[in-house]
């Protein structure tokens, strides 16, 4: 600390009281010795009888020129001595001296004249080792020279962590004066600077010794009051040479460079992981909802603090859409996702509501142009853009939204929509970056929503194809009760080619069909169709059920790759009898009063559209009471579970008292229909009923 006062690196303070000894009198050893006027040694202290190796008693009263300096040098240093005596000016220099033992050494010499109070005249001198004196003085010099021209910022702060000190490039970083430092705390000088991390560890510093390297902060400085710097901060505790306790060293480096690098490398790592995330979360289904609900999870929180996905209705509708510079959008809102921001929330347009959105809307401009819009800093009137209305403009304000980004989604040329980003909690606006990521996460979603829309398009189709082809019965036909159930395949899938079918015959006669066409789609509900029609046409024939599924087997064979499992029954009431012809198809099940529930043992036949196999006709029972179960593999197939397991847990639900048949509909379908199920499901119940 001396050395840094000797360099001009220390602050000037008045004096608080009282300090304890410095310890650089002592490092350097300053022997001090008085003289009478003629000479003669009247004091010696004890640091002189180090340095010359003479007692107090043997050189007290001895000429000093004859042991304090090399017999060479008496004529010079007798004249030297004369000259101060008579002219009162000091004087310096540095001779050898032989000690007492015969060793020589250099000495630095400091010589004064001394007047007391009677008027006597005396010599002080001053002798250090010149060695010592000179290693000093090198170390000072480095000092001062480290200090003033390091580019890294040293400061020197007391035991009440107040600046002493402080060097050029401390003032540049700071871009306040040294003087301004002195006698202040860091949070008097520097109130952009996080003070309560940094004065904990300099006390701890002071109180145990150990040294804190390479401690990151960050904040501002009046150097540069508009952008965050980063540093690197070290401290140390000061001693002296007597292990007195004198303050901390503190020594800065900026580090902002490298920080933003570091800071980019993370960004650019974080947006490598929100971009294998998104492969990883969004488009798992081929449901358009759920698509566009995985995508706003993934933009919360990493990206925004609440992101909503918006469709042009058109393009929901299977339409392409083109929208001119004073045309409005017309858009539904697929999803909105917002972490504990319940004001956001209700600023949102609900997910499936369909809105006209004004063409001043941001939204608005972004679907129109398929380019992004950036606002980084939101005002009150780009909140008018922004929200669907005055009081969600308010309700967004009042929320905190200070940053928006809405970012188009485009797949294959078309822009389907916007993925709408706003940040509240976020302190940062958003940038390139989070643009480069926004941009990256909608690419990869909006090709996933345009299948999804696609594919739903399609399934829609089918199943609007599938459902007016099933059959609208009345639930007594003839000799008759019956109930039925269709399940389509869940929105992950395609629909399938499941059909039932109730025909009234001649003499009080039902068939009772139940099908199911391979494959699913159009192709499957259209071949499932004229199936269906071919069924109803030879029905009327009042066939056998073998030789009606052989007629069918002959039209599926000639249908593009179709093939269809079947059960086909005949009941006759007067004879209370089930005549059955199976062609491929899970057995039916027969419930009879007193007894449990069995699955018919019936020929099963080789699927429809194979070709080259007879079918068998099973004539059974069915009294009045009695039921028959028909049902396709959805209902009982899944991919965990063996089919037998299955088939038993069918006729464990079916064992117990009679139901309405329109409940025990809905039992199997809510128990046995699994919802990763891809697979439609056709189910017919009939109960026999008395003949009228």
């Amino acid at each position: 600390m001396s050395a840094a006062g000797s360099a001009g690196f220390e602050g000037d303070r008045p004096p608080r009281g009282p300090s304890g000894p410095s310890g650089l009198l002592d490092v350097l050893r300053v022997a001090s010795v008085v003289l009478d006027a003629e000479g003669r040694i009247v004091l010696w202290s004890p640091q002189a009888e180090e340095l010359f190796g003479y007692s107090a008693s043997e050189a007290l009263g001895e000429y000093a020129a004859r042991i304090m300096v090399h017999e060479q040098h008496l004529d010079l240093v007798v004249k030297l001595f004369a000259d101060v005596m008579h002219t009162g000016q000091s004087w310096a220099g540095a001779f050898p001296i032989r000690r007492k033992d015969g060793a020589t050494r250099l000495v630095e010499f400091r010589n004064m004249r001394l007047l007391d109070d009677r008027g006597d005249v005396y010599a002080l001198g001053l002798a250090a080792d010149q060695s010592t004196v000179r290693r000093l003085e090198r170390d000072m010099a480095l000092s001062s020279r480290v200090i003033t021209k390091s580019p890294i910022g040293l400061a020197v702060l007391d035991t009440d962590l107040r600046y002493v000190s402080v060097n050029p490039a401390m003032e540049q970083m700071d871009g306040i004066p040294a003087e301004a430092h002195y006698g202040r705390t860091v949070r008097d000088v520097l109130p952009m600077v996080d003070a309560d991390a940094l004065e904990p560890l300099a006390r701890e510093v002071l109180d145990t010794g150990q040294p804190v390297v390479d401690r990151s902060m960050t904040g501002r400085t009046p150097a540069d009051p508009e952008e965050d710097h980063a540093w690197s901060v070290s401290l140390y505790r000061l001693e002296d040479a007597l292990g007195a306790v004198l303050g901390v060293a503190v020594s800065i480096m900026d580090v902002t460079d490298q920080y933003r690098a570091a800071m980019e490398t993370e960004a650019a790592r974080r947006r490598l992981v929100a971009v294998a995330e998104a492969s990883a979360r969004i488009g798992t289904t081929l449901e358009l909802d759920r698509t566009a609900h995985e995508l706003a999870d993934v933009a919360v929180p990493g990206l925004a603090d609440i992101a909503a996905v918006d469709l042009l209705e058109a393009v929901v509708k299977g339409r392409r859409s083109t929208l001119g510079p004073a045309e409005p959008a017309v858009i539904r809102a697929l999803a909105v996702h917002a972490d504990d921001a319940p004001e956001a929330l209700r600023a949102a347009d609900p997910p499936g509501q369909v809105a006209r959105y004004g063409p001043e809307r941001l939204v608005t401009e972004c679907v129109r142009t398929g380019r992004p819009v950036m606002v980084p800093q939101v005002s009150d009137e780009d909140l008018s853009r922004i929200a669907r209305s005055p009081e969600a403009a308010e309700l967004l304000r009042r929320a905190g939204v200070h940053s928006y980004l809405a970012v188009p989604l485009i797949a294959r040329g078309e822009v389907l929509g916007a993925l709408d980003l706003k940040r509240m909690r976020h302190p940062l606006p958003f940038g390139e970056d989070d643009l480069l990521l926004a941009k990256e996460l909608a690419a990869r979603a909006a090709l996933q929503i345009d299948n999804a829309r696609w594919y739903q398009n399609a399934r829609d189709a089918a199943l609007t194809l599938q459902r007016s082809l099933l059959p609208s019965h009345p639930p007594v036909t003839g000799g008759l009760e019956v109930a039925s159930r269709y399940q389509p395949a869940e929105a992950t899938s395609e629909v399938g080619g499941d059909w039932f079918d109730v025909i009234p015959l001649e003499g009080c006669k039902t068939a009772l069909v139940v099908g199911d066409v391979m494959g699913s789609g159009i192709t499957a509900a259209a071949s499932m169709g004229r199936l269906r029609t071919a069924t109803n046409t030879l029905a009327s024939l009042d066939l056998d059920p073998a030789l009606l599924l052989e007629h069918l087997d002959r039209t599926a064979a000639g249908l593009d790759q179709a093939i269809a499992t079947c059960v086909y029954a005949v009941h006759d009431p007067c004879l209370r009898q089930c005549r059955i012809a199976n062609a491929g198809h899970l057995p039916p099940v027969r419930l009879r009063a007193g007894r449990p529930p069995e699955l018919l043992d019936l020929p099963t036949g080789v699927p429809l559209g194979v070709g080259g196999v007879a079918f068998a006709t099973t004539t059974v029972d069915l009294e009045p009471g009695d039921r028959l179960v028909l049902y396709t593999d959805g209902l009982v197939e899944t991919r965990r579970q063996p089919l037998d397991e299955r088939l038993h847990a069918l006729l464990g639900l079916l064992d117990g008292p009679d139901r309405p048949l329109e409940e025990v509909c809905d039992l199997l379908l809510r128990t046995l229909h699994e919802p990763e199920n891809s697979d439609d499901v056709a189910l017919l119940i009939a109960r026999a009923t008395p003949p009228a």
